[in-house]
């Protein structure tokens, strides 16, 4: 099928819209589960009991389809982009808790050792320390939760958002597939680009990393 190029070029506002709105509901999304994860994986880190309860329950949410998970919301959140950002939020959690618990643990012992002979409290060893030294474990999990979250924006054009989800949708109605593919490209554009921020933001936070490759 061909693409429509005359239509592209006048429907640009259109299309920057869609983008736009996708990319606000995913930073949002990636935003707040990455701030309750934070809270459940230091949480987690520092009480190892507590960690298998909230493993299993974001695990539980994981499993839930989306489609099935937004019909339950709708009853009472109803057509709104809280409804969207709930199931987006639930989706997020497993991938950031375990890769926050993950990447402390995965922090040379001897490093903390020595921070602790420093005289470092066990949160200014946490922040000054153990923390930094879990970045690059924390990022990836952030870009993995990114392009997941991406992903599933489409599916919330079902219940009236869905950014670019919201044109295939529209596509896929008026068997137009200039929207379809436009829409695809313009997801894979945004999830390329949003990888390769976080990826820039991990060479900002671990300089010493840049230092050792040099």
């Amino acid at each position: 099928m061909s693409v429509s190029w005359e239509w592209i070029a006048g429907n640009l506002d259109q299309i920057a819209q869609a983008t736009l709105e996708h990319l606000l509901l995913t930073v949002i999304a990636v935003g707040a589960g990455f701030a309750m994860s934070l809270v459940l994986g230091l949480a987690s880190y520092r009480w190892r009991r507590v960690y298998g309860p909230v493993a299993g329950v974001a695990g539980l949410l994981y499993t839930i389809p989306s489609l099935a998970l937004f019909a339950v919301l709708v009853p009472f959140t109803g057509l709104t982009v809280l409804t969207a950002e709930i199931g987006l939020v639930s989706y997020t959690l497993l991938i950031l808790v375990r890769g926050i618990v993950s990447g402390l643990d995965g922090v040379p012992r001897d490093a903390v050792e020595v921070a602790t002979g420093m005289g470092y409290t066990r949160t200014g060893r946490l922040a000054r320390v153990e923390l930094p030294l879990a970045v690059p474990v924390i990022v990836t999990a952030i870009r993995l939760a990114t392009v997941t979250t991406i992903g599933l924006v489409m599916v919330t054009a079902l219940i009236g958002e869905g950014g670019l989800g919201q044109l295939m949708l529209r596509g896929f109605n008026r068997s137009f597939p200039t929207m379809i593919y436009v829409g695809i490209a313009m997801s894979v554009a945004l999830a390329i680009t949003l990888d390769l921020l976080l990826v820039g933001l991990q060479r900002v936070l671990t300089p010493w990393a840049r230092a050792r490759a040099a």
